[in-house]
């Protein structure tokens, strides 16, 4: 758990519960979160993944009662952060933070979990001026990186797996991301003791930057490499496979875990973000899970009803039954001719009829239709019509 996680997240909000609620109150939210969004029920759905993990850390911390009573009182600080002699802390800051010199101080148990949480937060070495914290250089993740991907309408359809260059920062490959010329080694930085951090204190409350000695990488290069000057990191080119799943729709994007920029002292690899951009199809269009399909048909048709073909996308065009006296836009539904979902079904066929008016009519059908015209009343048909219109 990350320092600002007591301080910046809303464990009650993230589950949609009051602070008084009770522990069975906070065991059905999270069980129907978590429901709705765990990663198989959205599968290469990002944020549905990253909001299943933010319900499940919440969880972990409201279901704990010890955990939960520690997470309430750092959050019920008066004040945002005063120390003791201005008042206010329900509990000795000693205790939690593990302060040396002060009173009491302890090393285990909750105090030592809450202080872990906020080592890099607070001052835990006491004195007055800018202190560092020292220890080892931190591993640093790799960046993410976002790339757009064009597919055809029916690769969009099918799944593929499609070669995606990338050109991002690596280590670099002259002096091994050290920094350091051919036969030299970086020393560690004096001002953080290779942390590539330091600390500026506001008496309890401090805050953590990126050394200005070092800028942030632990190591001083004294004789730089001259392929990637000082830096350790160089850009690189690299092409990888990425599969594509069938059923991807326009505009979706893909997160494919580990498949970014490489981090940096065993820090783990960055994710690949895919934009999926798809040309339109000349005949069908999608509607989420659906596939949409206009089809032409007569007013013979429409009117008298009968049997038409319509295509399906890469299949055997199938037979749609019209009942009698079918309205222009009416919309019909083929089963399972859609679009593949996540869980491997597939979607539906939407097909909607578009009657045709003819431009030109020959005498025998000009007096057919003649017939059909006076056997109706085109008044009666817009009497409901007209009449509201004269409405205020």
């Amino acid at each position: 758990m990350s320092t600002k996680d007591y301080l910046e997240k809303d464990y009650y909000k993230v589950l949609g519960v009051s602070k008084t609620a009770s522990q069975e109150e906070i065991k059905k939210s999270y069980r129907k979160l978590a429901r709705k969004y765990h990663p198989d029920a959205n599968r290469g759905d990002a944020d549905a993944e990253d909001r299943f993990k933010e319900v499940s850390e919440a969880y972990d911390v409201l279901s704990d009662e010890k955990r939960r009573k520690e997470y309430d009182s750092v959050r019920s600080m008066p004040g945002g952060f005063r120390g003791q002699q201005g008042g206010g802390f329900p509990f000795d800051l000693g205790d939690i933070f593990g302060q040396q010199g002060g009173a009491g101080t302890q090393t285990g148990g909750a105090g030592e979990r809450i202080g872990d949480l906020f080592g890099g937060l607070f001052n835990r070495g006491g004195g007055a001026g800018g202190t560092r914290t020292t220890g080892t250089r931190r591993a640093r993740r790799g960046a993410d990186v976002e790339t757009d991907v064009t597919l055809t309408f029916g690769r969009a359809m099918n799944g593929v797996t499609v070669p995606i260059k990338l050109t991002s920062e690596a280590a670099c490959g002259n002096c091994r991301g050290t920094g350091a010329k051919a036969g030299t080694v970086p020393r560690v930085c004096p001002n953080c003791e290779g942390t590539g951090h330091e600390t500026r204190n506001l008496g309890n409350f401090g805050f953590q930057e990126p050394c200005k000695e070092c800028r942030g990488r632990g190591l001083v290069v004294d004789d730089p490499c001259p392929t990637c000057h000082g830096s350790g990191r160089a850009t690189g080119t690299r092409t990888i496979q990425a599969r594509v799943p069938a059923g991807v729709s326009d505009g979706q994007k893909i997160r494919l875990k580990g498949k970014g920029a490489p981090g940096e002292n065993g820090g783990p690899n960055g994710d690949l973000y895919v934009n999926i951009k798809v040309k339109p199809h000349a005949v069908f269009g999608r509607d989420r899970d659906n596939l949409t399909l206009s089809v032409p048909v007569t007013f013979p048709e429409a009117a008298l009803g009968g049997e038409i073909r319509v295509p399906t996308f890469q299949g055997q065009p199938v037979t749609l039954k019209l009942p009698e006296g079918t309205p222009n836009g009416r919309t019909f539904r083929v089963r399972g001719r859609g679009a593949t979902r996540r869980d491997g079904t597939k979607g539906d066929l939407l097909v909607t009829v578009d009657v045709q008016v003819p431009a030109k009519i020959d005498d025998q059908t000009r007096e057919a239709l003649t017939r059909l015209r006076d056997a109706g009343d085109g008044d009666d048909l817009r009497a409901d019509l007209l009449k509201q219109a004269r409405q205020e």
